[in-house]
């Protein structure tokens, strides 16, 4: 955001300070008058998060010109063993309050595992989306550009999705959020950039499409969902890849999620639709990668990703591919995949 919008309301003295720790140093060091010599309350959310290596340098300086009576408070859903990184914090006499002593969900999130081949992965995402139809759906991907392709071919599906990633300006990131907010698009796809820190109470379900490589930081996703007392679901795919990390998250929980169970001929029914899709998907990226506004400057591929937060207006390849029907679902832009069972049909019959 803005430097000199943000130095202009600093000027007029708020009483509450909300900043990440890069941007704050940077108003201190660059910004004539601007001090913390005022403050009395120092607060840390996400607190492990902070107080790790990432920004070890950035909060020294701003501990070092913060006035030692004041009062800190730190949050966090997981907290680090490393309770020398706390001395950071100037604490004296600190108080711990915590819900458990052990890492856990809550009893109203219902969570699953599936085992499935990483090369139908989407496939059983798709199947996953059609037998959930009607709810909210955060889908967590580990790259940007998963995310991306991911939207794109759900989109070419009719599904309403939208990409929530690093690489988007922070306009886009609010758009792709109230969109999703106001229940616009039923589907967010996010980078752990949407694990922390959000409160969307109608998010039903939460897809883990990529295993974080983090165990605790499967905590804060599924935290998305089924929060203040709501019920809500956690599916995490499981690839042949993925079982070491899966298996270091069942430890954290300490507990064995249970199967969700698919019937697979109704999952492959989907297969044909699925990759063209997934064809569909990588033309609409390719066509923004080559496209007249990013001809001439470095790094294409970068500036196409941070471009899609609503790639509805990007149908170029899709004009290409064969119309896929007026059926809802899968079968034929519906918002909410109601026409999967019709599809799986079709293809038993088929086969």
């Amino acid at each position: 955001m803005d430097m000199v919008a943000q130095g202009l309301q600093l000027a007029k003295k708020p009483h509450i300070i909300i900043a990440t720790p890069g941007r704050l140093v940077d108003h201190l060091e660059n910004l004539k008058g601007f001090n913390l010599k005022a403050i009395k309350y120092l607060v840390m959310d996400e607190a492990d998060r902070i107080l790790n290596m990432d920004f070890e340098v950035e909060l020294d300086k701003i501990l070092k010109v913060l006035p030692r009576e004041r009062r800190t408070f730190l949050f966090s859903a997981t907290m680090t063993k490393k309770v020398k990184k706390l001395q950071r914090a100037s604490l004296k006499d600190p108080v711990k309050v915590e819900v458990s002593n052990k890492y856990q969900t809550v009893d109203q999130l219902q969570q699953y595992y599936i085992f499935i081949p990483v090369k139908y992965k989407d496939v059983y995402l798709v199947h996953i989306l059609n037998e959930l139809a009607g709810n909210s759906f955060m889908i967590f991907c580990s790259t940007c550009n998963n995310t991306v392709k991911t939207a794109l071919m759900l989109r070419a599906l009719g599904l309403a999705a939208i990409p929530l990633h690093g690489q988007m300006s922070q306009n886009k990131r609010l758009a792709a959020l109230n969109k999703f907010k106001a229940k616009n698009r039923s589907i967010l796809i996010s980078t752990d950039v949407a694990s922390r820190g959000l409160d969307i109470p109608h998010v039903d379900v939460v897809v883990n499409f990529d295993i974080p490589t983090h165990s605790k930081d499967y905590i804060h996703r599924v935290g998305r969902t089924a929060r203040a007392g709501r019920s809500g679901q956690a599916i995490t795919m499981v690839t042949q890849y993925d079982i070491e990390l899966y298996q270091r998250i069942e430890q954290l929980l300490g507990k064995q999620l249970p199967l969700y169970k698919c019937e697979e001929d109704e999952v492959m029914a989907l297969q044909e639709r699925v990759a063209e899709a997934q064809r569909t998907a990588k033309l609409e990226l390719k066509d923004l990668e080559d496209s007249k506004s990013y001809k001439g400057s470095k790094g294409n591929k970068r500036a196409a990703l941070g471009d899609i937060d609503d790639s509805e207006q990007f149908t170029g390849a899709r004009k290409r591919m064969k119309p896929m029907g007026k059926g809802k679902g899968v079968a034929g832009g519906g918002r909410d995949g109601g026409g999967a069972k019709k599809n799986w049909n079709r293809g038993k019959k088929k086969n």
